[in-house]
């Protein structure tokens, strides 16, 4: 069983966290609840949003899209998450690098995240 992370965000200030045990509490920020995102799957955007992932000589090459995301400054995907039962890993990335990241391959079923600044949270199973 994969690591049951959650992401919640902050509709007034922005922050985002990730929730990596739930305990029960409810996770405020600027007085208010914060909203759990809900990963996207499929959607008109598919083809730029939702992480493709490629098997090859024990790593997962990941890219954010079918057809590569932009990285502008106003929109760009901020970060690829690889999420496992064993461990989680979070690349970065900025405006102007390639939506794109590169992984060992543990042989595990991984859950695949990215985040848009302006579409979401993206994801992508990978058996």
């Amino acid at each position: 069983m994969r690591n049951q992370v959650a992401f919640y965000r902050c509709a007034i200030c922005g922050n985002l966290v990730e929730l990596i045990n739930r305990g029960g509490g409810e996770l405020v920020c600027c007085g208010q609840p914060m909203t759990e995102l809900k990963p996207n799957t499929v959607d008109a955007s598919v083809e730029k949003h939702v992480p493709a992932v490629t098997k090859k000589d024990g790593k997962l090459y990941i890219q954010v899209g079918s057809a590569l995301h932009p990285m502008v400054p106003e929109h760009y995907i901020e970060w690829i998450a690889v999420v496992s039962d064993k461990s989680m890993q979070r690349i970065a990335l900025a405006p102007g690098q390639e939506p794109k990241a590169e992984v060992v391959d543990t042989g595990e079923e991984v859950d695949v995240y990215a985040y848009c600044n302006i579409h979401g949270l993206w994801k992508a199973e990978v058996k």
